[in-house]
Formats: C-alpha cells, structure tokens, sequence
C-alpha cells in the first residue's frame, strides 16, 4: 500500500477532535454537538493535558478556551503549532481583546471566536477547518512561528463583532513578510493609525522603527524631500544633506497617512517605489534600499477615486495587497460605554481628577448618539467633560450643543445571519451585556443595588454577569 493510499483511508475514518477548558459543562456540550456529526472528540482540561494527548493521538482539530490555569491557551497553542502547523486551532474566549486576538492569529489560530457560540457556528467551523486539513500541503505552509508574546502598547479598545474581525486581520498581516504592503480605510477618527502601529508592534520587526507622515503636511516638493531625502545642494535652501523617512525606516515601517490626498506626480514616484523598492535622494544618484513595510491610509473611498481619475490604479493595487477597513464607531455599539469608561480612566489619570463615572442620562445618550467623528470624537468629548465637570458624575449637558449631528432616534441593530433565531438570539446577549455593565457603571460595582434597580434577583443578575464574564470589581473606584 502506497502512502497516498493510507493518507486517503486515514481520512476515511471519523476525525478526531480535541477540546481543551476547564469547564465540565462546556466539554460536555462541545462532545454532545461533534458526536452529533460523526467526530470522534477527547477532552482535555489544561493545556498540559492537551499537549499530552496532542502528542499521544494526533487529533485533525482542536477546540481551545484560552483562559486556564497554568499554562494558558495561547501558550498550548503556540507550543501545539510548534509541532504541528497543519492541525487547525480555534481558539475560544469569553472576553474577547486586541491582544489576544492578534497573538491568537499571529500563532496561527485557524479561528478566534468569543462567546457565547451557538451550535450551528461550531459545527460549520468544524467541517470548514477539517475540510482544510484535508486540502493541507506541509511542504507549503510550514511555517515555525516564534517569538515571546509582548503585550503591545497601543492596545484598541473594543469586543465587538467588527472590531474582532479588525484583530484577527491585525494578527495575520503581522506575521507577513514586510514586503506584504497594507491599506487600513475608514472614517476620520476610527483609529487607523493606531491599527497601523498594533500591526507594526506585534510584527517580528517591532524593534526597527515605525516611521509616521501625514501626507497632507507639506506641499509636493517638500514631501518628496521629506520621504526621499535630499542631496546638499539639490534645490534653494538645501545646505546640507537630509536623509529621508524611507532611509530612516530601515527595516521597520513606514505608515503614510491620507495616501489618498497625495499629487498624481508623487502617486508615479511612489508606485516605482513599491515594485522597484529602490529610490534616490532628491538631486541625487545613489540606489537605495527600502526594507520596511509600507502600510497607507485614507478616509476616501480609493475605488471611486481610481474610477474619477484622481488616484493611480496601480498605485491602489500595490497598496492594497491586505485591506484593513476600520467600522465608524456607530455600527460599534456595545463598544462605545467601553470606550467610555476608558476615556474616563484615562483623562482622570491625566488631568489628576477622580471623576466616578457617568450619570445615566449620560449613557443613554452615548448609545444614542452617532458620533460622526468616532473614537478620536468620543475620547476628546469626554477629555473636555472631566476637566469641566465639579462634581463626582459627568451628566449629558457638560456636552453642550454637538454640531452637524443628529442623535440616532433608534439605534442600527446588527443582523449577522439570515437566520431569524440566530440573529435574535445575538441581539439579545448584545442586549443583556450591555444592560448588566450600564447598571454596574452606574452604581460604582454595587450587585446588589444594581439587582434590586433591575427588579431581578441577586441570583439572576449574578447570573447574567457570569453568562458575559462581567465582573463587579472593574466598577469600583480604585
């Protein structure tokens, strides 16, 4: 028997399926659910009882919480890839962040989901995942990935549906070459740049610099001299040489913020960039290098742009070789009284305030408001209120009169399936968690105030705050 042979007929036989928590209940429910389509599954309880039957059986998928003793999902997963990069992981976590999010796909997740998840998405993803195993070539995607997990300073604040999407794409592009270019799109004040500077940091060059020019700063002349450095001599008022943002990159990465905005004769100059990735200073005849990653951003829609002749086709396609497109902080919904409480932490420890919070005037009209300038919008709103407010509780009018915007009369809800009850059920946990956090922000982490205000049981709150991994400390006052 020929080994294509026995590859085909071990494919034959049911899949193994290792599902790795703590949790009792929920092995039992992932073992009920796979059973119902064939698989074979074994549990584990810890990422070292993990390893142990990895090693031992092989399985062709893992099922993965992230939060466990010891040794942690992340690291089981980084170890598992070590050994094997064909087997797909999927990792699972009730408190979905950027940084797991990212160090989840930079170590090569197959999928990162939060919960809660339905049966009919972990059954879809384990034949799409099981499928791929099938279809998987080792001498193609043998890929070690390495490197100590460092938690990154420019963290995004946000667990919604969109903002997951945006980390996963993080953590892919970052394991990338730097010859992998970049375009993050989306409205002013969505936070492109702080995506730009997350890819950079969990990248394996986030020691090189990150090297950062808004393209709208300067007329065409002193741009090209800006990126591309200039010659001593080469024009009026060069006494010296200048070495450009291109050379000091080196191998890190150069961000080029409103590429959108740029000349059409530096749109030509930079496309030679990209393929030749060779440049000269300006009024110079010198080859250099680039080696960093260029990663642009725009807030115009580059597609309409190319139709109307005003941004070079092939430019557009050089840069957008992976798109990052930022979701304005409207369709975020669960996100903004996150935010919120960020912005607060934040500006109180920078102005040395001791604000408590919002009134709940004040989080009603966050979650009605449409905020057409996004994060940066929210976050110097609230900046401005801290500094104005005397008492303990920032209220809705400290915000004054807000121009060119109109408060949403009712809110977009997201509909992430064609499904009636699936896109039901999603909105009310949307729903629940964001009325048991509201409740707890709004008197300071007190379950039991917050229970008897709800009208429900202390029971049933405590519930609910466990359903959504919600703890009553991070209301608190520090």
């Amino acid at each position: 028997m020929n080994g294509n042979t026995a590859k085909i007929l071990e494919f034959d036989l049911p899949a193994t399926v290792l599902i790795v928590d703590d949790d009792e209940s929920i092995l039992g429910a992932f073992v009920e659910l796979l059973e119902l389509d064939g698989y074979k599954p074994v549990v584990a309880h810890s990422g070292e009882e993990a390893l142990a039957i990895f090693a031992d059986k092989t399985p062709q998928l893992v099922f993965m919480d992230i939060n466990m003793e010891n040794l942690d999902g992340l690291e089981t997963l980084k170890r598992i890839k070590q050994e094997n990069t064909s087997v797909p992981v999927i990792i699972i976590t009730g408190n979905g962040t950027m940084a797991t999010a990212v160090t989840a796909m930079k170590f090569g997740a197959f999928e990162y989901l939060t919960k809660p998840i339905d049966g009919k998405t972990i059954r879809g993803i384990a034949r799409h995942a099981i499928a791929s195993t099938r279809e998987f070539s080792s001498s193609a995607m043998d890929q070690k990935r390495q490197g100590k997990r460092e938690d990154s300073p420019y963290e995004i604040i946000g667990n919604s549906i969109p903002m997951q999407v945006v980390y996963k794409l993080i953590g892919s592009i970052a394991s990338t070459p730097n010859q992998t270019s970049v375009l993050i799109t989306g409205e002013s004040g969505t936070g492109k740049e702080l995506v730009a500077r997350a890819i950079h940091a969990n990248s394996g060059n986030n020691r090189e610099p990150f090297v950062a020019i808004n393209c709208t700063a300067l007329a065409e002349q002193l741009l090209e001299s800006e990126l591309f450095g200039h010659e001593k001599g080469s024009f009026t008022g060069a006494t010296d040489r200048k070495v450009g943002k291109f050379e000091l990159a080196r191998k890190g990465t150069i961000f080029l913020d409103e590429i959108g905005d740029v000349a059409p004769e530096m749109q030509r100059k930079l496309l030679r960039v990209l393929q030749e990735r060779q440049y000269e200073r300006v009024g110079g005849n010198e080859g250099l290098r680039v080696e960093a990653r260029f990663i642009a951003a725009t807030n115009k829609n580059l597609t309409e742009e190319v139709k109307q002749e005003r941004f070079r086709e092939d430019l557009f396609y050089r840069l957008n070789v992976a798109n990052v497109e930022l979701p304005p902080l409207r369709e975020r919904g669960e996100d903004i009284l996150l935010l919120a409480g960020y912005c607060l932490r934040r500006s109180n420890d920078r102005l040395a305030k001791s604000i408590r919070g919002f009134s709940e005037d004040a989080l009603q009209f966050f979650q009605t408001y449409s905020f057409p300038g996004n994060v940066r919008q929210i976050g110097n709103m609230i900046e401005r209120a801290v500094m104005m407010t005397k008492g303990n509780l920032i209220d809705v009018d400290i915000f004054g009169e807000l121009p060119s915007v109109v408060p949403s009369a009712s809110p977009s809800l997201p509909i992430v399936s064609h499904d009636f009850s699936e896109s039901r059920d999603h909105v009310l946990n949307l729903f629940e968690k964001q009325f048991v956090v509201s409740e707890l922000n709004r008197v300071k982490g007190n379950v039991t105030r917050a229970a008897k205000d709800s009208k429900m049981t202390r029971q049933n709150f405590q519930r609910l705050m466990k359903k959504h991994n919600v703890a009553s400390t991070e209301f608190r006052p520090s």
